[in-house]
């Protein structure tokens, strides 16, 4: 401290000599890039200190890249934002707490807002990558890609379906599948099956926590800095849109109460 003083006369000429000028707080704002290298539909990274969400144009189409940016932004980002203000915002705060995993609650609270505002909200994407993980646990790549054929005609379509069940296989004439793809339709049936005794709001706040944890770290929670994003502070509305996907995917609640016990 001494050595400091005596080089620069004060810690604050220190600081700005050695570190730098101040970063600016762009956390607020994210940046949308397009791509034609991306596996997924969408992925958010942070580069240059800057929330950034790539969009993958292969395939992407106008209508849906709102519920891209809901995914992505209004789900992933803002919960994960909120969820750094909360005690269990480290790893080791998890452990603490015993906090169950955020999926399939994350991806599946994710992939429902990607078709909230849709005026046919159907769950094809969540139910295909379902459906093509099951079959490729069976299957070898050609085999699933001739069966996949039946819901997609689209070669390349149909080809990235099959890479993202087949990823990391070193011998892809076997069966064998990467499961991951399967925690969105998961987490889409329980928080459906669970709507009406879910607090979405808290559930938003609270960051990238289990609804099933919900209550119990209510009374631990910071909230008077956390976002909660637009198309969910109206529960009452939001619940009706989350009755009009279940209705559309004619699915109703004897069944999501038979799927998920």
């Amino acid at each position: 401290m001494e050595c400091v003083l005596r080089k620069f006369g004060s810690y604050e000429s220190f600081e700005e000599a050695t570190g730098g000028p101040l970063l600016l707080r762009v956390k607020s704002r994210v940046v949308v890039c397009l791509s034609e290298e991306l596996l997924s539909q969408a992925v958010m990274t942070v580069e240059s200190c800057r929330p950034t969400l790539t969009i993958n144009l292969s395939g992407a189409r106008q209508h849906w890249l709102e519920g891209m940016l809901r995914h992505e932004i209004g789900t992933h980002y803002l919960r994960g934002v909120n969820n750094g203000l909360q005690p269990w915002g480290s790893a080791a705060g998890r452990k603490r707490l015993g906090l169950r995993p955020a999926n399939p609650t994350e991806e599946g609270l994710a992939s429902l807002h990607s078709v909230l505002l849709r005026k046919q909200p159907f769950l094809w994407r969540a139910a295909l990558l379902y459906y093509t993980v099951h079959h490729a646990a069976r299957m070898s790549f050609s085999q699933l890609f001739s069966h996949l054929a039946r819901f997609v005609r689209d070669p390349a379509v149909r080809w990235e379906y099959c890479i993202r069940a087949k990823r990391g296989q070193t011998d892809t004439s076997q069966p064998g599948c990467f499961s991951k793809d399967q925690v969105y339709l998961d987490g889409i049936l329980r928080i459906l099956r669970h709507r009406r005794d879910i607090d979405f709001k808290m559930l938003a706040s609270l960051g990238k926590v289990s609804y099933e944890d919900v209550e119990r770290l209510r009374h631990l929670a910071v909230l008077h800095k956390t976002r909660i994003p637009h198309f969910m502070q109206d529960q009452e509305r939001y619940l009706q849109q989350l009755d009009h996907i279940v209705a559309v995917n004619e699915l109703d609640d004897s069944q999501l109460c038979e799927l998920i016990p």
